[in-house]
């Protein structure tokens, strides 16, 4: 297996500020690998909510996580401040592949970079549903390789 090499902060089109919080801390005194995809999360959701790309609360469509990965390269630590970067490496029918890489203040390359995979499903029958035309739009900025 060929380890990747850290992104830069120019390689997401989108930061979402995060700073760490004490309880991201583990026993060994650094962010969790676990807090990593809460990150990963966040700053998707806020990335569409503040563009109001979905409703999560009453709307038709949801998107549920199919698939996610992350590779370490450096360690953060409370009272670190962060930053995620967010770019869309592929708007399928009804999925899309985030790409994610969090960034310490004041570095450039990553200290951690991964993906997720959101299917998106009728809220009621949990089956996958084409995009909706809000998102996609939402999703244009992000994506990679246009």
């Amino acid at each position: 297996m060929t380890r990747p090499v850290p992104h830069t902060r120019a390689n997401y089109p989108h930061h979402h500020p995060t700073p760490t919080r004490w309880a991201d801390n583990d026993v060994y005194g650094h962010v969790n690998n676990v807090t990593y995809y809460a990150y990963f999360d966040t700053a998707v959701n806020a990335y569409l909510a503040a563009r109001r790309a979905l409703d999560v609360q009453a709307g038709a469509v949801i998107g549920l996580v199919v698939e996610t990965g992350c590779a370490f390269f450096a360690p953060a630590a409370f009272p670190d401040l962060l930053s995620v970067g967010v770019r869309v490496a592929h708007l399928g029918r009804s999925s899309v592949r985030y790409e994610l890489a969090v960034f310490r203040e004041g570095e450039d390359a990553a200290c951690a970079q991964g993906h997720f995979v959101h299917v998106y499903v009728d809220r009621g029958t949990r089956r996958p549903v084409p995009l909706p035309d809000s998102l996609l739009t939402a999703l244009d900025s992000l994506l990679t390789g246009k």
